[in-house]
């Protein structure tokens, strides 16, 4: 059992790096995250992939003050994400047909879903922004789509401020992450244990 959730976790934070390569390189739009981050990237001499996990280390910093305990899902998000967007940034091409674009953007949408049900599944803790997320929920009280839904706009603004791409990708993300996550859960409980977790301690919402 352990072997299938350390399996699980790894590839699916590979597959979770990987699809965040695809999308940027669809140029339709990033979810809210990733616009934060391709903007702070457009503005310091380090890679995509750097900011990703530069930004994963100051939210870790958040969670000191909220008492949240990071796992090791949580530290590998760090860094197994941030080295997959930059090899896949590397490795695949910047498509420049509408066709291509649209087929690349679904495909990255639909591979994070599998990414995240596989790493929240494993169930070895939540990424550094979930953690945030969950944290904030617990010492507030305030529901979780309030606080989700703040955090989000947030980012969203920032990224888009600093020069973050928001597009048609972004909208898609954004309605279509969550009903794909719920059909695959049933797969996954079958053989993860990390959904059956309680819905404040586990979101069943994208790591980044």
């Amino acid at each position: 059992m352990l072997i299938r959730r350390l399996v699980a976790l790894y590839v699916g934070l590979w597959l979770y790096g990987f699809s965040m390569a695809v999308m940027v390189r669809a140029g339709l739009g990033l979810d809210p995250w990733d616009v934060f981050h391709q903007g702070v990237a457009h503005h310091v001499p380090i890679s995509f992939g750097a900011v990703t996990a530069a930004t994963g280390i100051v939210v870790l910093l958040a969670w000191i003050p909220l008492r949240q305990r990071p796992g090791l899902g949580t530290v590998s998000n760090v860094v197994v994400i941030a080295v997959s967007v930059d090899v896949g940034l590397w490795l695949l091409p910047a498509w420049e047909a509408i066709p291509a674009q649209v087929v690349a953007m679904g495909a990255a949408v639909v591979l994070n879903a599998i990414a995240t049900v596989l790493y929240i599944g494993a169930g070895m803790g939540p990424g550094p922004r979930d953690g945030l997320m969950t944290g904030l929920v617990r010492r507030t009280g305030v529901s979780v789509w309030r606080v989700r839904t703040v955090i989000e706009v947030t980012v969203l603004s920032t990224g888009w401020l600093l020069g973050g791409s928001i597009g048609i990708g972004t909208l898609v993300y954004a309605f279509g992450i969550g009903p794909l996550i719920q059909l695959m859960i049933p797969a996954a409980n079958r053989y993860l244990p990390g959904f059956h977790a309680k819905p404040t301690d586990e979101p069943v919402i994208v790591p980044a």
